[in-house]
Order: structure tokens, then C-alpha cells, then sequence
């Protein structure tokens, strides 16, 4: 691939040489420095975005500036967000720009929308950054980066180097964490996912930006840091944050020093041209000879994975949302030519990317920061929303819908790409008896009266909650009859619920009435109570002196209060399902957790409610285990990571589980929310659990906004406090024998974060049956893992017809070594997919809906994949394809 700055510079300026350009003298020292002239730009943090919109034109006419000044002067620019904002409100200088990149002396790197946080966006956000970042490079400058580039961030998910190389980026620069923060001393190395996929990393030493006089504090400081056999070395330089880049004295220091010799040859440079000088200076053997690093890259500031619980609950859902909206468009668009919504989903997904930048959504920025976020984040959503309200009406008016005299036909979507079993909750009119829910075929589905939200009205609203068994990436149709379900006819009579037992077949869960947590939790297929003797408290609140960031914090998972038990009240005990509410309070906070078990469940959902009142304090949820010998599992974007049972704070995505043996045997409990990214496994005599090991979920902090240890807060001072006020958010409890895998728990998570939606419709004639599936996943049983669907979309590129191809995204989840053959059934188009994935392999197809054109693998930014990207067939025979599954761009 062409790298973003070898054009020639043919328009460089004319006029005298710097002095620096000069011969340095014989006695230099034996190595490059490539002076990287940048301006990290935070489009967020101690200032709002529109302010950043400003001094992204500011700094990028002073960048143009200093290439009128300087012939040799390069610039280097990441974060694709600032050109688009340049582009749309300073045409003469977006022009400027695209005339240096044609010169190489703009240097495009990154690739991706923003530097987002590198921990806590979903799999599919980190593709989309490349997918919408890589395509503008192309469209305006014809060529994308090919070296990424997060200076800022505070820690970096190990699957990022398989993103990377899929979006057509073979090298990776970053800062965090330094040395002092973790076991990564080296500044070159090979950074290398579980799929084999590998980057050449570089981590930046001691800054990315510079005062804007001399560089020598900048370069001293980094030669300090630098721990690397090479001759090439990196150093930037370049007033940041705030933006401003590279200064005149900063240059002029530049050229000063080179000839001198002070500290080597320094010369202005970019990151592609520093790693094209680094693989020649290794060479071969030198390359291979490069430490390997096979993990994430933390830890810095792990508070920021719990700090305002606001912009994370808001990101998790627009996330979801927007999701959803492409799956239903890419279906309508096949089965009434609706027109693909590109321009909507492209603002959606705009908003979503944005608000996952690195000072955002850690909850490190300002306050009024987070009025923008919300709103951003909520265009993306109602956007999304509009999206898949038309779509279900333009199914469910396809649908043969019976007239039946008294009832009320219900359409329920399921837009998860494997079948759903679920409890829907739905509201309804003029049905003062009450309903009860039977299918198409007139069958009895499990159902039961709930409290409708309606609590002021008196015209016959109500609330039925019932069991819908839903077919993957399509519809059901059920009915409300009137008449409210005999409990005896519907549900399980396995299901019990006292205030101190809820069981059923699958799961029996004991409370104790004084804590209000469990003391038992059976998997009854087993016998095997993963909770059997474990001790400690379940909600732990502490001081919490650290500052916003959580710098410097290894653990939250010490010693707190517990709650006071308020009260415990049965609130629900039907034929579906049964609810325990269990109230708490400490200070001036209240806590309410309702523990829901259904009838046929093997899991107990445990919906909270938290009203927080306290400052610079946190409350820990934790889960106490009765096992031994445990090992702590995490999700991460696109698969999962094993962490020492130490009691650090993690970050992770939806779940955590331990695993261990109890009587010998293995089991284990998984723990999936919806809302929370700080975690800690901790081992049995620490502090934060007495003899038992467990699972910690930092509910929530209360730091001051903005708060940059090491300044210290003024004791009389006025400060306004984050978290304060009411948030809502679930977490399931697997129990399980074997290990995680046994769970299920990414889909779990999935559904979690998107819910099937259930909608009211009328009778009419329809072309179209009372259930039906649009795309499936089937995996061979003879596999070692699993396969999971994560985007089902339109393709970015029309195809040669005018219509919308579809591009489906699939991962291999569990990691096991292997060969995983997986079957994506395309009833949409009346097409299938065999491929085979290797361990935590992502692979995209494009699927044309005309049928004469073949089903085509592409990378992530939807171009031609590698020929080495693994076999798959279109339209297959049962027998699997013949092949490795491939490693997906490894060196």
C-alpha cells in the first residue's frame, strides 16, 4: 500500500535553507530522531466541542503556515473528525491541505473518526471508526493512513492490533500506559492479537506535545525514557491539547540542535516515514527478534471506567440502536426497495464515534459536556428509532393478520441474528379483565399481569408481561385475548418464590432477609452452589479521595460499609415469573434491587434501582463466590481476556466471570450488565472480601468533574459532583458448571443491551406468514467454538445495479484453538454463507441481492479482502470448506 507521505514535493517552497540543514558534525550520535510535528487537538475536556471546532481551523492554517516557512517542515494529523469539520467551514483552507498531502508533507495517520477510549466501545464501534475515518481519507485525498495513531488514550484492548489490519493499517503509535504505569519497557514491539494478527507498535516516550519554545526538554526527557536497540528513533513534538502544533521556535530548535549533532540526526518527519526507517534499520532478523506482546496495553487512570454513569448507559444504548436501524434498513431495502438510509446512519454513527473520544466517555471532561453528549448521543437514537419504527410497519403490513373477534394482534421483532427466547413486557388498552397471550396458532404462551405504568389511569390500561420465542433476525405474531391467564394452565409449577427462595427447574436462590444477598446458588442440573460457603458483603461504599481519572489507582476493591437492609417484599409471583424487591439505604442514598427469576430460567436478573446522594464516594456491587482455585475471565471488544485474580480495577465490556472448582468440580458464575465497565476479581483474604474470592462492579463514583490529581481541592471550595441523583441498570447471575463458555454470555449481553420490541397491530390480508427469520448462523457442533453475527448492514458501495448489497460481520467468540465452521443462512436473499473462523477471527461478507453476482469476503473498511483471509463458500454443500480459517493479516 502507498504510504500517506512518499509523493513528491514537488510544490515545496522556494527561498533560503534552514540553517539546520546543514552537515552536523562526525562526532553525532548514531541514530535518527524523527521530530513528529503534530497538534493533539481534544475535541473534548476542559472546553465544549464547538470551541474545539474552532481551533481545529486555527491550528491547521498555523500547520500551513509553517509549511510556507520551513521546505522540510511536515505535519502530521489524526482524529478524521477535524478535517470533516475544516472541510465544512473553510473550503480555501481544505483545499491548502489536500495540496500538501498531494506534496506528502500533510500527513494523514489514525484512520479512524476520533481517538476514542480504547476499552469501553463495542467491537463494532471500533470497526466503524476505521470504516468512516479510512473511507473520508480515501474519498478526499485518495489514500487512507496506514499507521494508527491514539497518543492519548488510557489503555488499549488487545484486539485492536486485528482491527487495525483490517482497515489496511499495519503500525500503531501510542503513549499509555509509560513505563512507571506497567511491564511494557520496550518502545518497539510486535503488538499482536489472539488471531494472530500483528501491528508494529511504538510507544511514544515521555509526551506527544511539547512547550512551544526549544525542544530540548522534549527531546532529553524522551531519550530518557527510550529502551530500543534500533537507530530510529520517534519524538513529538508540537504545542497539544488544546491544539496550536508545531511553533517557529520549536523548528528553529530543531534545526539548531541537527547541527550541532546534540543528539543524533533530527529530522522533521511523519509516522509512516519513521516505521518505513525502522523496518529497514532492523531488517528481517531484527524485526523477528522484537519483543511480542499478546495482551491489552493498561493501566492508566482505571477510575475512568466508573466515573459518570451517564455517558457510558447513553453510548451502550445509542450503540445498540444504531445497530438495530441498519439491520432492519438493510431488510426493508431487500423486501420493498425501501431506499438504504445512508445519510441518517451516517449522522447516527457520527454521534455515536464522536462521543466515544477519550476525554468524553471516561467521564473526565467538563460538565456541560455531558449536556451535549446526552444530546448527541439521543439524536442517534431517536434517528435509529424513526428508522426501525418504519421498517416493523412496513413488515408487520405484510403480515397475515387474522381478524379475531376481541383481540388484540401483537407483532414482536426480534433483531438478534440467532433465536431469542424472552420475556416481553408490553402495554395495552381498553382490557379491564385483563389479557392473556396466545401465539398465531391460538397455543398458550406463558403470560402474567404486571403494573402498567399508566398508575393514574382508570380507562382499562394495563401490562401483560409474556414469553415470546422468537425466530433470529425476524418476527412472531401473537395475540391478546381478554381474560387474565388461569395460573394453573400457563407458566411451570417448578417456579417458587418466597421472600427468603425463589426456584424453579433450572436455578434455586436463597436470600438472607437481614443482608438481602444471597447465601445460595444452585445449578440444580449439577447440584453444584457456586455461592456454598462464601462470605462478605454485597454493597461495600467507601471514601474515594482519588481524582476524576482515577490516576495512579491500582484498586477500589478495599474495605467499605454495607447497606442497611430496608425491607424485602415478594412483588411478583405468577406463572412466567417471580420478582423479590429488596430496599437499602446508607447515608443519603437508597438502593433497590428487584431479584427476577422466570419459570423455565437458568439465570437471575437483578434490575437496580439507585438513588445516590453521596460525594467523593463509591459504591461497589460485589458477588462473593464459594469456590477454589479461581481464574477471572473479562469481555473485551470482540472476545474476552483471562486477568489475575488480584483485585485490580479492569475495564471490561458487559461481563466477568470466576471460575473455579467446588468439591473438585468445575463451575463457575458469570456476572452481565447493561450499564458498567469497572470491575475487579479478587481473591479470597483480601481486604474487600474476607474468605471468599469474588466479582466487584463499581456501581458508581462520585468524583469532582474534572479533577487532575495532583491538584488539590480547596477545602472550602465549591464543586459540583458527578453521579448525583438516580440511575437504572441490570446484571444477570449465571451459575454454570464447566467454564464461561458454557454460559452463553455474549449473547446474553447482547440482548441485555437491545430488547426485542413488540408492537400493537390491526388484522389485514398480507403475502407474508405469522413468523418468519431474514439471517441465522448455524455452527458445526464438531467445532470447537462459536460464532457470532455482530453487524448485518448495507454495503457502503452501491452495487453495480443501484441496489444495496448487504455486508454481513461474524466473529469467532470463544477463543479456543481450532477450526470453527460456521453457516450464515441469508433467508432474506435465499443465500448461505460456509466459513470457517479461527480462534477470535472477524470476518466480513458482502452479499449481492442480485443472485448472479458471488458472495465476496471484504476487510472492515468493505474493500476486497486478502486472498489469505481463510476458505468460505457461497451457496455451499453441507461438507465444511477445506482450510485453515487463516490469521487475518499476520506478518
Amino acid at each position: 500500500m502507498t504510504r500517506d507521505d512518499r509523493a513528491p514535493m514537488t510544490n515545496a517552497p522556494s527561498g533560503p535553507q534552514p540553517t539546520g540543514l546543514q552537515q552536523p558534525p562526525g562526532a553525532t550520535p548514531d541514530r535518527t530522531l524523527h521530530m513528529i510535528g503534530n497538534a493533539h487537538l481534544d475535541l473534548v475536556w476542559l472546553w465544549p466541542w464547538q470551541e474545539a471546532y474552532q481551533e481545529a481551523r486555527a491550528t491547521f492554517w498555523s500547520a500551513i503556515q509553517r509549511m510556507e516557512e520551513y521546505p522540510d517542515f511536515v505535519f502530521t494529523c489524526d482524529q478524521i473528525v477535524l478535517l470533516a469539520w475544516v472541510e465544512e467551514s473553510d473550503p480555501e483552507l481544505f483545499e491548502k491541505i489536500r495540496e500538501r498531502v498531494a506534496e506528502g508533507r500533510w500527513v494523514n495517520v489514525g484512520g479512524w473518526w476520533v481517538e476514542p477510549d480504547c476499552n469501553m466501545p463495542s467491537g463494532e464501534s471500533f470497526v466503524r471508526q476505521g470504516l468512516l475515518g479510512q473511507r473520508y481519507l480515501i474519498s478526499r485525498f485518495g489514500k487512507p493512513a496506514t499507521v494508527g495513531m491514539n497518543v492519548d488514550p488510557f489503555g488499549h484492548n488487545v484486539m485492536i492490533p486485528q482491527i487495525l489490519r483490517g482497515q489496511g493499517m499495519d503500525s500503531y503509535t501510542f503513549l499509555r500506559p509509560g513505563p512507571h504505569e506497567s511491564d511494557l519497557h520496550d518502545n518497539a514491539f510486535w503488538w499482536q492479537s489472539p488471531d494472530g494478527s500483528r501491528v508494529l507498535a511504538w510507544r511514544i516516550p515521555f509526551e506527544y506535545c511539547s512547550p512551544p519554545g526549544s525542544v530540548v526538554g522534549q527531546t532529553e526527557k524522551s531519550l530518557g525514557q527510550l529502551n530500543t536497540s534500533t537507530g530510529q528513533l520517534m519524538v513529538f513534538y508540537g504545542v497539544g491539547n488544546h491544539g496550536g502544533g508545531p511553533t517557529k521556535e520549536n523548528i528553529d530548535s530543531i534545526h539548531r540542535f541537527d547541527t550541532m549533532g546534540s543528539f543524533g540526526r533530527m529530522t522533521l518527519s511523519s509516522p509512516p516515514r519513521f516505521f518505513d526507517a525502522l523496518r529497514a534499520d532492523l531488517g528481517d532478523d531484527g524485526l523477528a527478534d522484537l519483543p511480542v506482546r499478546t495482551d491489552d496495553l493498561q493501566h492508566h487512570a482505571p477510575g475512568c471506567y466508573s466515573a459518570h454513569s451517564g455517558i457510558k448507559t447513553w453510548l451502550r444504548r445509542a450503540q445498540a440502536n444504531v445497530l438495530n436501524a441498519e439491520r432492519w434498513a438493510a431488510v426493508t431495502s431487500v423486501t420493498h426497495g425501501l431506499a438504504y438510509p445512508y445519510d441518517d446512519l451516517k449522522r447516527a454513527w457520527e454521534q455515536v464515534l464522536f462521543n466515544q473520544f477519550h476525554d468524553l466517555l471516561p467521564g473526565s471532561a467538563v460538565e456541560p459536556s455531558y449536556e451535549d453528549a446526552r444530546d448527541q448521543l439521543g439524536e442517534a437514537v431517536a434517528i435509529s428509532k424513526r428508522i426501525v419504527t418504519r421498517a416493523h410497519n412496513v413488515l408487520a403490513r405484510q403480515i397475515q393478520v387474522d381478524f379475531e373477534e376481541g383481540t388484540q394482534p401483537v407483532v414482536v421483532f426480534n433483531p438478534h441474528p440467532w433465536d431469542v427466547e424472552t420475556d416481553i413486557e408490553l402495554q395495552y388498552g381498553v382490557q379491564p379483565a385483563g389479557v392473556h397471550v396466545v401465539d398465531a396458532e391460538g397455543v398458550l404462551t406463558p403470560s402474567q399481569t404486571i403494573q402498567s405504568t399508566a398508575t393514574t389511569d382508570d380507562k382499562g390500561r394495563g401490562a401483560v408481561a409474556f414469553r415470546a420465542s422468537l425466530p433470529a433476525l425476524g418476527y412472531r405474531l401473537y395475540r391478546l385475548r381478554p381474560g387474565a391467564v388461569v395460573p394453573s394452565s400457563s407458566g411451570s409449577s417448578d417456579l417458587r418464590a418466597t421472600e427468603r427462595v425463589l426456584e424453579n427447574a433450572h436455578v434455586r436462590a436463597e436470600i438472607d432477609p437481614t443482608t438481602g444477598w444471597l447465601t445460595s446458588l444452585v445449578h440444580k442440573s449439577t447440584g453444584l452452589d457456586v455461592l456454598a460457603g462464601a462470605s462478605g458483603e454485597h454493597t461495600q461504599i467507601s471514601q474515594d479521595p482519588t481524582d476524576t481519572w482515577g490516576h495512579r489507582v491500582i484498586s477500589y476493591a478495599g474495605q467499605g460499609a454495607a447497606m442497611r437492609t430496608r425491607r424485602v417484599v415478594l412483588r411478583e409471583n405468577g406463572p412466567l415469573r417471580a420478582r423479590l424487591r429488596i430496599e437499602r439505604e446508607w447515608g443519603s442514598s437508597t438502593l433497590v434491587e428487584e431479584l427476577v427469576l422466570g419459570h423455565d430460567a437458568d439465570s437471575l436478573e437483578v434490575r437496580v434501582t439507585l438513588d445516590w446522594r453521596e460525594e467523593a464516594h463509591l459504591l461497589k456491587l460485589r458477588f462473593p463466590v464459594g469456590l477454589e482455585s479461581v481464574r477471572g475471565t473479562y469481555e473485551i471488544p470482540f472476545g474476552t481476556i483471562e486477568r489475575p485474580v488480584d483485585g485490580a480495577e479492569e475495564p471490561a465490556q458487559s461481563w466477568v466471570d470466576l471460575t473455579g472448582t467446588v468439591d473438585g468440580r468445575e463451575a463457575g458464575l458469570t456476572v452481565v450488565n447493561d450499564a458498567k465497565h469497572g470491575y475487579d476479581v479478587s481473591p479470597a483474604g483480601s481486604p474487600a472480601t474476607g474468605d471468599s474470592a469474588s466479582i466487584g462492579i463499581t456501581a458508581v463514583r462520585s468524583p469532582v468533574y474534572s479533577w487532575h490529581d495532583p491538584r488539590t481541592l480547596d477545602p472550602e471550595g465549591l464543586y459540583s459532583f458527578q453521579d448525583q441523583g438516580i440511575q437504572r441498570f441490570r446484571y444477570v447471575l449465571v451459575p454454570h458448571a464447566g467454564d464461561w463458555r458454557e454460559t452463553d454470555a455474549m449473547r446474553r449481553a447482547q440482548e441485555m443491551s437491545l430488547a426485542p420490541r413488540a408492537m400493537l397491530e390491526s388484522s389485514h390480508a398480507g403475502p407474508r406468514p405469522a413468523s418468519a427469520s431474514f439471517l441465522s448462523v448455524d455452527v458445526s457442533r464438531e467445532g470447537p467454538g462459536d460464532v457470532i453475527v455482530s453487524a448485518v448492514k448495507g454495503s457502503e458501495d452501491a452495487a453495480p445495479d443501484g441496489t444495496t448489497d448487504l455486508v454481513v460481520r461474524a466473529y469467532e467468540s470463544t477463543g479456543r484453538p481450532g477450526t470453527t465452521v460456521a453457516t450464515l443462512r441469508c433467508e432474506l436473499l435465499g443465500r448461505e454463507v460456509r466459513a470457517e473462523f479461527g480462534p477470535s477471527q472477524i470476518r466480513t461478507f458482502r452479499i449481492p441481492v442480485d443472485p448472479s453476482r458471488p458472495v465476496e469476503e471484504v476487510d472492515l473498511v468493505e474493500r476486497p479482502a486478502s486472498s489469505d483471509g481463510g476458505g468460505f463458500r457461497a451457496d455451499a454443500p453441507a461438507e465444511p470448506t477445506v482450510g485453515t480459517g487463516g490469521a487475518g493479516g499476520e506478518e
